[in-house]
């Protein structure tokens, strides 16, 4: 496809055919939820398939290639993500699992600061921690259209703060945070560190973990890299890999020549990120992530942010020609369009999703905001008639 700038032509030439599996089972159906589970390439089956392969004919022997399959999901993340080197990548089975191998980093009650935007999983975690007097837990409040602004995050992150928990890509309502690369220098110099969730970014519009200098980062495949659940991961940056940062959350794969089986007290850690792998990692998530990863790396998030913020604008314009206000396509904007349903009381954005569903046309809802997410599968036939599938419902729920 080149490098010049994506288009529908050849989208459906070169990359729609790699989905086939996908599309026939859902052929009927217009699906606008790639903001929650992407859809899977058909390559994605053979990959898992040669990872049991290798256990079926291998056995114990299988580690010498799954361990080759886990260098190469740890520098394609590098890549994606614009991480130095590979070994700043730790394979996760969930973002929450990385945020509790820093929160686990701290010896004394750590001083916490985090949005109320922050996914559930993110979020549980964090007042749990508190409940249990693990972190003190000080939380930023949306303003009242369900927005963040770097002023407020700035005023609560003071002295003594130590971690700063924050998504670059809210969850429910798509706003990219204000002012990032601005934040996490506000935050360090007041002497913290900031931990940056991108699980709504990573895939769907450029992330550049290098370049912003945040601390940690965690994130997933299930979403824009379509490599499903459990293909997660943290980031660390290069000065918390020598040796000084150390965490609980730790197994025999972090162990320098972990297959030596040798045990000297205290243990002695692999170098850099390796001294935070656990135990027996799953190895098919590394193989499930593989296609996804590939793709987007092929396509370029950039060039992926651009097709599809436009098919963002021009769904938008489409429920404007039906009365109806959404958000979506600009910059302040990350991979999903949103329409605010807190006027028509409360659950009105589950009751919309569920009457879509029900009709052919994928979406959900958060709170109160219904959330519609085209994708480079997407077709404008498809956008014109979800628009006006949306329409209808709204009419008969009235």
């Amino acid at each position: 496809m080149g490098s010049d700038a994506l288009s529908a032509t050849e989208l459906s030439k070169h990359v729609r055919p790699l989905f086939s599996r996908v599309q026939r089972e859902q052929a009927a159906k217009i699906y606008l939820a790639n903001h929650s589970l992407g859809r899977p390439l058909d390559a994605t089956a053979d990959d898992v398939a040669e990872a049991l392969t290798l256990w079926q004919t291998h056995m114990g022997r299988a580690w010498d290639d799954w361990s080759l399959e886990l260098r190469a999901f740890r520098e394609r993340l590098a890549r994606l993500l614009g991480a130095p080197r590979p070994d700043c990548i730790v394979p996760k089975t969930s973002a929450g699992q990385g945020l509790r191998a820093i929160l686990n980093t701290y010896d004394r009650v750590a001083q916490v600061v985090a949005t109320r935007g922050e996914f559930d999983s993110i979020d549980v975690i964090l007042r749990h921690y508190a409940q249990r007097g693990r972190i003190s837990l000080r939380f930023v409040e949306a303003r009242e259209e369900g927005t963040f602004t770097a002023a407020d995050v700035r005023a609560a992150v003071g002295k003594g703060t130590d971690l700063l928990v924050i998504s670059q890509v809210v969850f429910n309502t798509g706003q990219v945070m204000p002012e990032l690369g601005a934040l996490v220098d506000d935050t360090h110099g007041a002497g913290a560190r900031v931990l940056l969730d991108v699980y709504h970014s990573l895939g769907a519009l450029p992330v550049e973990v290098a370049a912003l200098d945040v601390d940690f980062a965690v994130g997933g495949s299930y979403k824009y890299l379509r490599g499903g659940p459990g293909s997660c991961f943290l980031y660390l940056h290069p000065r918390h890999l020598d040796g000084s940062l150390s965490t609980l959350d730790v197994g025999w794969f972090a162990k320098r020549d972990a297959f030596d089986y040798q045990r000297p007290d205290p243990p002695r850690w692999a170098e850099g990120g390796d001294a935070f792998m656990e135990s027996t990692p799953p190895v098919l998530t590394w193989y499930q992530a593989r296609a996804g990863q590939r793709l987007a790396l092929a396509l370029g998030a950039a060039r992926v942010r651009e097709y599809t913020s436009a098919q963002q604008r021009r769904l938008v314009d489409l429920l404007m020609r039906h009365g109806i206000a959404a958000a979506g396509g600009d910059d302040a904007h990350g991979a999903f369009c949103v329409v605010d349903l807190a006027h028509r009381g409360n659950g009105a954005a589950v009751r919309c999703a569920q009457a879509l569903e029900a009709m052919g046309v994928i979406v959900d809802a958060r709170g109160r905001w219904l959330r519609l997410c085209p994708d480079i599968l997407t077709t404008d036939d498809e956008l014109g008639r979800a628009a006006a599938t949306f329409a209808s419902v709204l009419a008969a729920l009235g």
